[in-house]
């Protein structure tokens, strides 16, 4: 089963994707509360360098309350991580599939309610 929901953009600049990206989460009902620059980080941890690659905690705040409502512990899970890296192709943008990472969890209501938001997720990354 595939872990996340793909989509590249070739030409385009991580900065602008990113704010596309933002916009699209925010249409969709999500919030970032988040966010993880990580090469940034690795040039200030570890010295080395690497192609942009950024995080972003992105959040439904309905959908979140009832998860958490349903498994008090999925909070762990949360939020759904969308990456965003430059590759050869261009500025690819990976969002997590909810119903994958929710695998893990014996609760066929919450596999419902990711569901919900894998289609909300998948209609931003589309959307971007």
């Amino acid at each position: 089963m595939a872990y996340t929901i793909n989509r590249v953009f070739p030409g385009a600049t991580l900065a602008e994707i990113d704010e596309r990206t933002r916009n699209a989460l925010a249409d969709a009902g999500f919030g970032v509360l988040t966010e993880i620059d990580v090469k940034a980080t690795m040039k200030k941890k570890l010295d080395v360098d690497m192609p942009g690659y950024h995080i972003l905690g992105a959040c439904n705040p309905r959908m979140a309350h009832q998860a958490i409502g349903m498994e008090p512990r999925v909070g762990a899970m949360l939020p759904c991580n969308v990456i965003l890296r430059e590759t050869d192709d261009g500025i690819e943008v990976s969002a997590i599939d909810p119903v994958a990472s929710m695998q893990a969890i014996d609760n066929a209501d919450l596999l419902d309610v990711a569901g919900q938001v894998r289609d909300m997720l998948a209609g931003a990354v589309k959307a971007i």
